[in-house]
């Protein structure tokens, strides 16, 4: 499994065409926004002790920031801990964290970021552009350093004084700061390895004890970014969303975290429990690979992605908790092309491309998927059954996760996939779609895509840039490897008590500063 894969599955990496071309200052938008209070009155106040669960496995518990966090858990954690330079927002896409603001060169090649007034570590020292450098060139030089951080190599990774840092890019990138919305945890310079579990972070919370996946931190009462309201917040690991939200129904936890549809269902009936939704927090595609094998045909994907009947995908796999898609990737994003008509089921037409095609419907072909997530399996068994209606005979096979991830993500000819975060169709682009992206699921090499984006990338005018997402979009509906059939919301549970739990999806709900309890 590849490190970068699983933090990318909770780590949102979006960006707005337009906040991300001009220097951007202060640091609200993105650690403001929240869920409403509900109908207490009552105005939000410090203290209290947030219990919170978490999924995950002890056997797969980590504690570098730079490295795999297979469980939520660790994710959660690590993120309450130290800061990203960049997070999401809600009026742009990405927001201020540890950078307070960040400037292009004419060319978008080169992009200074200006370190937050105050921030230092939690032992009091002040955190410089040298740690930064640190910090980004060890998460560069990770396996997946070049997935993590596209475009830029070690060397382009300086620091210009002690509070400004430079990226050089080897294109031209209008979007560069969404990099660092992802994993761009800041340490201390020359932290050793073998000291990294405990070493200080700049965030909003400070490590009391950890064990086992399991763990108590505490309010950073120096954090640079505004007054924290909770006393602390403990993390409680589970290794089921039903035992998690059985945790809550009994009042253990105040949170169950992506607890999921089915104990969605289940709370919706209790008053003393509200369900907060997070809207398109994952996307969950169907990967048909393009480069070989028998969906290398173009017609064949469309009459695959025609066969789908999307809002029963939607009704069933997700229990309604969720929107349909359209090929599309990035559905949350301002940019998304909402104009592009919708693909309906249309089994005519998808009969007539594959007798086109010449595709041979006397075999039967492997769709392989792991229980990672909830509604994951479910999605591929209900493909099955729909694409049957078309000639298509699929055989559903179930993985153990990590044998998925080593052997068939990325090789495979027909698989599930699934990212926690859509709220960006450049994110995809770049990571997914791009012929030498470092995560190319379905092997696609279509050259007037990467022609697009490098244009799009290129282009500093908004409006220009727009033109240009949107023919990316087009040339993505009719040619990609993914079938898009829908987006699953994410979905905590929150006891009656807790107020403002964020509803921004991906690394946004993560942000747990200014959440509180109501006594």
């Amino acid at each position: 499994m590849g490190v970068t894969r699983r933090q990318l599955l909770w780590a949102g990496a979006g960006a707005g065409a337009i906040g991300m071309l001009a220097a951007c200052g202060g640091g609200k938008d993105g650690a403001n926004e929240a869920a409403p209070s509900g109908g207490t009155g009552q105005q939000p106040h410090p203290g209290g002790t947030l219990k919170i669960g978490a999924l995950g496995k002890a056997s797969a518990v980590t504690r570098d920031p730079h490295g795999t966090q297979a469980n939520e858990s660790d994710y959660l954690i690590i993120s309450l801990i130290y800061d990203t330079l960049a997070i999401p927002g809600d009026r742009t896409n990405t927001a201020p964290r540890l950078a307070a603001s960040w400037k292009p060169s004419d060319d978008l090649k080169t992009w200074r970021f200006t370190l937050a007034d105050g921030a230092t570590f939690h032992d009091g020292t002040p955190v410089t552009a040298d740690d930064v450098v640190w910090s980004l060139k060890r998460l560069r030089n990770t396996p997946a350093g070049k997935s993590r951080l596209p475009g830029i190599q070690p060397e382009g990774i300086t620091a210009e004084d002690a509070k400004t840092v430079v990226l050089v890019s080897d294109y031209a990138n209008a979007d560069l700061p969404l990099l660092t919305r992802l994993t761009t945890f800041v340490l201390k310079k020359d932290t050793k390895d073998d000291a990294i579990a405990g070493a200080p972070g700049t965030g909003p919370f400070k490590l009391d004890w950890y064990r086992d996946g399991n763990a108590r931190l505490v309010r950073n009462d120096n954090w640079y970014g505004g007054k924290v309201l909770l006393d602390a917040v403990e993390v409680r690991l589970f290794e089921s969303p039903q035992a998690m939200a059985n945790a809550l129904l009994a009042g253990q936890i105040d949170v169950a975290s992506n607890a999921g549809a089915v104990a969605a269902r289940t709370a919706e009936a209790r008053k003393d429990v509200r369900v907060v939704r997070r809207p398109n927090d994952m996307a969950m595609p169907i990967v048909m690979r393009t480069a070989d094998g028998p969906f290398a045909d173009v017609r064949v994907r469309e009459a695959l992605k025609l066969a789908v009947d999307r809002d029963a995908m939607v009704k069933q796999a997700l229990s309604g908790y969720g929107s349909v898609g359209n090929d599309i990737l990035g559905t949350g994003d301002p940019a998304f092309a909402k104009d592009i008509p919708q693909r309906t089921r249309n089994l005519a037409k998808a009969r007539q491309l594959l007798a086109d095609a010449g595709f041979d419907t006397s075999k039967t072909y492997d769709l392989v998927t792991t229980e990672d997530i909830a509604g994951l399996a479910e999605s591929a068994t209900l493909f099955a059954t729909q694409v049957r209606e078309a000639g298509v005979k699929i055989n559903v096979v179930k993985q153990d996760s990590k044998v998925f991830w080593d052997s068939t993500w990325l090789k495979g000819t027909l698989y599930t996939t699934y990212w926690g975060t859509n709220d960006s169709v450049v994110f995809f682009a770049s990571k997914t779609m791009l012929s030498d992206a470092g995560q190319n699921e379905s092997g696609w090499n279509e050259p007037s895509f990467d022609e697009t984006y490098r244009k799009a990338m290129g282009t500093a005018d908004a409006v220009e840039r727009d033109k240009l997402l949107h023919q990316l979009q087009e040339i993505e509906f009719a040619k990609s490897g993914y079938l898009l059939w829908g987006m699953a919301d994410g979905i905590d549970l929150a006891g009656a008590a807790v107020r403002d739990l964020p509803k921004l999806p991906g690394y946004g709900r993560v942000q747990l500063e200014k959440t509180w309890l109501a006594r």
